[in-house]
C-alpha cells in the first residue's frame, strides 16, 4: 500500500546504509510513497572484528543514487555516528541544508558487541558500547531533530525488538537497550503528543538480515550443525513458519509515519510471525 499524504516529507532512516538491513528496506517504502529520504549511517567499517559488517560511505552514495533514480524523489547519504553528539548536530545541520523540515525520523540503527556472553562473564566496554548505540543513540537523535520536527508536527519511530521484551540469552545488553527503546518511546510519546509528534516502536522478531545470518552462523558452530538447520529449528517456535522478510517491517513503518495511523502513539508493535503474543 502506499500512502499519498507522505508525499514531498522528509524522513531520515538511520542505519539505513546497507541493502541487507531494515532501515534500506524502510527508505525504499517510505520513498516509494513519495518521501524525500536521508540515508544516516556510520560510513565506515566495524572496528571489532567478529561483529556484522556496518555500511560503508560507497553502499551509501550507491544508495542514494538508486533511491533517487527508481523513486523520483530527493536522496541524501549523510554520515552518522549515534554515539558521538557532535555527528548527530551534523547530520542535522546537513538535513537543513537540503530540506527545510523533517517530518519522519525512524531510529534504526543497532548493533551488538561481545555476544555471545552471560551477564556475569560480559566484557563492560562491549556492554557500555552495546546500551551506548541502541539506546542512548535513538536519546542523541531524537534530541536532535525535535526542535526542527516541531515546527511542522510529524512522527518518531523507534526500532525495538523482541528482545526488548523476551530476554535473550548470552545477549542481555542489547534486550536491555532494546527495553529500554520501548519506555523511551512511551515517555517521548506522553511529552510530545501537544506539540503534534506522534511516537512508537517497532519490535521486530526473527527478520532475514545480515544479523539474523550471522546469529545461525555462530549457534551452528556452537551447536555443531549449520546455519540452514539453525533456522528451520527458530522457524519451529514461530506459528507463521518462516523468518520474516526487511519489507514486512518496512510496511508498518510506513503505516505509522502516515496519517493512516493518526490515532496511535506510545505503541510498541510486534513483528514477529506470532513468536510473540501479548494480551
Amino acid at each position: 500500500m502506499e500512502y499519498t499524504d507522505l508525499q514531498g516529507k522528509t524522513a531520515i532512516i538511520t542505519g539505513a546504509g546497507k541493502k541487507t538491513g531494515i532501515g534500506y528496506a524502510i527508505a525504499c517504502k517510505l520513498a516509494s510513497c513519495g518521501a524525500n529520504i536521508v540515508i544516516a549511517d556510520i560510513g565506515r567499517p566495524q572496528e571489532e572484528a567478529g561483529q556484522v559488517s556496518t555500511a560503508t560511505t560507497d553502499e551509501m552514495k550507491e544508495i542514494e543514487k538508486e533511491i533517487a533514480g527508481r523513486f523520483k524523489v530527493t536522496a541524501l547519504a549523510v554520515i552518522l555516528d549515534v554515539t558521538d553528539t557532535a555527528s548527530v548536530a551534523r547530520m542535522v545541520a546537513e538535513t537543513g541544508r537540503s530540506f527545510d523540515d523533517i517530518h519522519i525520523l525512524v531510529n534504526n540503527a543497532g548493533a551488538s558487541f561481545g555476544v555471545p556472553s552471560a551477564v556475569e562473564n560480559y566484557d563492560e566496554t562491549a556492554w557500555l558500547k552495546t546500551i551506548d548505540v541502541n539506546l542512548h543513540g535513538v536519546f542523541r537523535v531524537s534530541k536532535a531533530v525535535l526542535p526542527v520536527m516541531k515546527k511542522t508536527g510529524g512522527c518518531i519511530i523507534n526500532m525495538a525488538s523482541r528482545a526488548g521484551k523476551v530476554p535473550p540469552l548470552f545477549n542481555g545488553a542489547y534486550g536491555a537497550a532494546k527495553a529500554g527503546v520501548i519506555m523511551l518511546t512511551k515517555t517521548m510519546a506522553k511529552e510530545l503528543a501537544g506539540v503534534g509528534i506522534r511516537v512508537n516502536a517497532i519490535c521486530p522478531g526473527q527478520i532475514m538480515t545480515d544479523i539474523e545470518k550471522w546469529r545461525f552462523e555462530l549457534e551452528a558452530a556452537v551447536f555443531g550443525t549449520t546455519a540452514k538447520e539453525r533456522e528451520q529449528e527458530m522457524c519451529k517456535t514461530i506459528p507463521l513458519g518462516r523468518i520474516g522478510d526487511p519489507a514486512e517491517v518496512a510496511s508498518l513503518a510506513a503505516f505509522l509515519a502516515s496519517n493512516a495511523s493518526s490515532y496511535m502513539t506510545g505503541q510498541a508493535i510486534n513483528v514477529s510471525g506470532g513468536q510473540l503474543m501479548e494480551l
